[in-house]
């Protein structure tokens, strides 16, 4: 991963207070008492180690639920002016289990799902098919018969191949699907290389000149029903411009489209971005509601066409914040970096085994000590994992107390979305388990990956070691030939 090429990145500032948390960044729940000891739903860190150990990823059950209540009530309250529905799905790719499956779904969201076994997931939770999106570049056979099968709401289309694939499927069992078609806007999203996903060259989605080649032969093939466009040009999103201009060229061609029969949905994707650092400021989600709405209110009557029925998938957004990972302090080491400057260096019983995302995206995190206050000035930090890894970097740079030390329970907030999804096992390092906290309650809603978990993987372990043949061993004789 990129570091930063000064001791500290242009926007973090020395903190006046540097056990202050702060707000937007952690859960609303979150707060310190008089020793300075974390509380989460009114469970203390210092209780959830004794419980659990670390590294653990702790999700506060009633701030998912307050986003999700949260976002619905935006978004329906910006299309209720316009006549039409809104319908807002959680991204089962940002952190699915069933509780959270159980959770947003009770609140009244859609779930989206990219694989057989989010799907399988969502399922066996009791998320109703008809209410499941599928998104994904490369939906096997397999996949997409048993999406049809159980009767999925949508399946998003996302290329000819797939299309060919779903053909045969819904032919041979004279059965119906519908299906949206994802389409790239052309719009680059304000954010990473990777999470932009709207431009020309990427796995994902048509050309907007290939939709309408795509929309007929939907419509001409028996048992699809082709119920709208689907957009989505990034991830990490602040602001709503973006949104905008990408709707003026979506619009377009759903108008277009208009002429081969009804659409009854647009689905404008989201990706809405989330506080990480105290130097983030996200546009609050009635902002881009309001804002994404009243583009496509515009566009459509530009071209004099009724408004379709609106699809968002905010992504993050849900649950990013309600997740908050602690880690205890193994070691600290000070290092010198160049005119008088020094970092030290914090390393942390877990890494990038439980948060890829600064390795994988320069992502910035946050971090605090969890288990007591400290009167200490602020010092530079890098908190770093355990992996054997030079870019094994969880926080690239904050300021915690100088006196951090071994034995200090750590936090990350922000940890909600793509931390448990990507989690490995690298260096076979145990997988976290994850715990819910509610009113004071705290329960495993998912459980660890042990070691002895990963032993029993290995299936070379399950019989007697064999015994080196001839051509294993080296020849030591003296005078053997080198």
């Amino acid at each position: 991963m990129s570091v930063s090429p000064s001791p500290t990145p242009e926007w973090l500032l020395p903190p006046d207070d540097a056990n202050a948390l702060a707000a937007g960044v952690w859960p609303a729940s979150a707060r310190r008492d008089d020793e300075g000891v974390l509380h989460i739903a009114g469970v203390s860190a210092t209780q959830l180690r004794h419980r659990f150990g670390t590294p653990l990823y702790v999700v506060d059950e009633a701030e998912v639920r307050a986003h999700a209540q949260r976002t619905l009530a935006a978004f329906r309250s910006a299309v209720e002016p316009h006549g039409v529905q809104a319908r807002v799905y959680y991204a089962g790719k940002a952190f699915l289990c069933s509780e959270v499956v159980r959770w947003v779904t009770a609140e009244g969201m859609a779930l989206d799902v990219c694989s057989g076994g989010e799907l399988a997931l969502a399922l066996a939770a009791g998320a109703d098919p008809a209410r499941l999106g599928f998104h994904g570049n490369n939906k096997s056979v397999v996949e997409l018969e048993n999406a049809v099968d159980v009767g999925v709401g949508s399946i998003v289309i996302d290329s000819w191949m797939e299309l060919d694939r779903l053909t045969g499927i819904v032919q041979r069992g004279s059965r119906t699907q519908a299906v949206l078609v994802r389409v790239n806007s052309g719009v680059h999203a304000e954010t990473h290389e990777f999470l932009a996903t709207a431009h020309e060259d990427q796995k994902f989605g048509f050309t907007l000149d290939e939709a309408p080649d795509v929309v007929a032969r939907i419509r001409e093939t028996a048992g699809l029903f082709f119920v709208g466009l689907h957009c989505h040009i990034g991830s990490q999103i602040f602001g709503t411009a973006g949104f905008q201009e990408s709707a003026a060229r979506i619009v377009e061609v759903h108008a277009a489209l208009l002429s081969g029969g009804d659409i009854p949905v647009l689905n404008l994707g989201g990706g809405f971005g989330i506080a990480y650092t105290s130097a983030d400021d996200p546009t609050p989600i009635e902002a881009l509601a309001t804002g994404i709405v009243e583009a496509v209110a515009r566009e459509c009557e530009l071209r004099s066409i009724p408004m379709p029925n609106l699809a968002f998938e905010p992504g993050r957004a849900i649950v990013g914040q309600a997740g908050v990972t602690l880690y205890e302090v193994g070691t600290t080491k000070a290092v010198e970096i160049g005119d008088g400057d020094r970092r030290l260096y914090v390393s942390v019983d877990g890494g990038m085994s439980d948060n890829a995302r600064p390795a994988l995206y320069g992502a910035d995190f946050s971090a605090r000590i969890a288990s007591r206050v400290s009167d200490e000035p602020p010092a530079l930090v890098r908190v770093v994992g355990k992996h054997c890894e030079s870019g094994d970097i969880v926080v690239d740079a904050d300021y915690l107390p100088g006196d951090v030390f071994a034995g200090d329970l750590l936090a990350v907030p922000a940890t909600g979305a793509y931390c448990f999804s990507l989690a490995s096992n690298y260096n076979y390092v145990p997988r976290p388990p994850v715990v819910a906290v509610h009113d004071g309650v705290a329960r495993v809603i998912v459980r660890a990956v042990t070691i002895d978990d990963l032993l029993a993987h290995d299936a070379g372990l399950d019989a007697e070691p064999s015994t080196p043949g001839e051509g294993d061993r080296f020849e030591t004789t003296e005078g053997a030939a080198g």
